[in-house]
């Protein structure tokens, strides 16, 4: 595996992950003793006993810390854990608490933005799940239906993109375009590559390394997700002035639509959309399931549904709230 000599900083932003943060610190701390690089879980008042365990894994492990994040949100974890630990590091790794990684994930981002000199190096993410629901939602997550062909919900051979899961970022081109927005509780991550573009800062899809990330495991919990990530959209949209790809403008006709069924007892054909729409979803989740062999996976379009309903709703709430009136994505 190749040394350098850059130096990197990486920060977990997490809340009650008691489930997860012991194993994850124990695949990091590998990484960190040969990059010669400190861990900050930058914790945002969790209660489930996570800050425990990161003491008890700091008291063994100088590399690793506990930082307190009073505002919660990751987007001010990140610049927390930066404006306190980064000007000893020349790059940022995120970790997200909810994901899997290869043993070899932090050597493999800076070996990319080493060779490609890239300043943001972002990651491919699959969706990998469980429990009956958990598993559907992946499916659903891994599909266009689901996320509309989006670069980084599928392998990447390494390319130059507008925007990626983000995993490495160079701290002083972070620090140039001031950090992550801390009005966004969502889609923090597609705002700053908007303005790390406009600043001609180049940003890389890695073909070298990919994360797994583990869905919600309830449909009530992914609804609220993907509203979150609607309302997060709706923001970006506003403060930079972008116009929504087509990707993402079909799914804004869902609400819409779900809205017009319920004047079907006038017509039947206000109930037209909504049929077709419920169609193509659930025959996607029934196809899919029969062609791997999977009848796990069947509720694939059920929640390929609540995704699409939740991300149209919260685009339209944040985008037809005064502005007066708008509260942090």
């Amino acid at each position: 595996m190749t040394q350098t000599t850059a130096s990197s900083l990486i920060v977990v932003p997490c809340l009650n992950e008691a489930a997860h943060i012991g194993a994850l610190l124990g695949q990091l701390r590998p990484a960190a003793a040969r990059l010669g690089a400190r861990i900050v879980v930058a914790d945002g008042g969790s209660t489930d006993g996570t800050q425990g365990i990161v003491e008890k894994i700091a008291a063994e492990d100088q590399r690793v810390v506990l930082l307190a994040n009073p505002k919660r949100v990751q987007s001010a974890a990140i610049n927390l854990a930066v404006a306190t630990f980064g000007d000893a590091a020349d790059y940022l790794i995120r970790i997200d608490a909810h994901g899997g990684y290869p043993a070899d994930y932090c050597d493999r981002l800076i070996e990319e933005a080493l060779a490609t000199g890239a300043d943001s190096v972002v990651v491919s993410m699959l969706t990998s799940g469980t429990g009956a629901v958990q598993k559907a939602a992946a499916a659903a997550q891994n599909s266009k239906l689901g996320t509309g062909g989006s670069k980084h919900r599928h392998m990447s051979a390494g390319e130059w993109v507008d925007h990626g899961h983000h995993a490495l970022m160079r701290i002083a081109a972070f620090r140039a375009v001031g950090g992550y927005d801390e009005s966004f509780s969502h889609n923090e991550d597609a705002e700053l590559d908007y303005r790390l573009r406009r600043a001609g800062y180049p940003i890389w899809m890695s073909g070298g390394t990919h994360m797994v990330y583990y869905p919600r495991s309830t449909l009530k919990s992914l609804y609220f997700q993907y509203l979150g990530y609607g309302r997060g959209r709706a923001k970006n949209v506003l403060k930079h002035r972008m116009v929504p790809k087509v990707r993402q403008m079909i799914p804004l006709l869902v609400a819409p639509v779900v809205l017009l069924a319920f004047f079907s007892f006038v017509s039947w054909l206000a109930a037209v959309p909504f049929l077709l729409w419920a169609a193509v979803c659930l025959g996607y989740g029934l196809v899919t399931a029969i062609r791997q062999r999977n009848p796990g996976i069947a509720l694939a379009g059920v929640s390929a549904m609540v995704m699409h309903f939740g991300w149209s709703v919260g685009f339209w709430q944040q985008l037809l709230t005064p502005r007066s009136q708008r509260k942090v994505a």
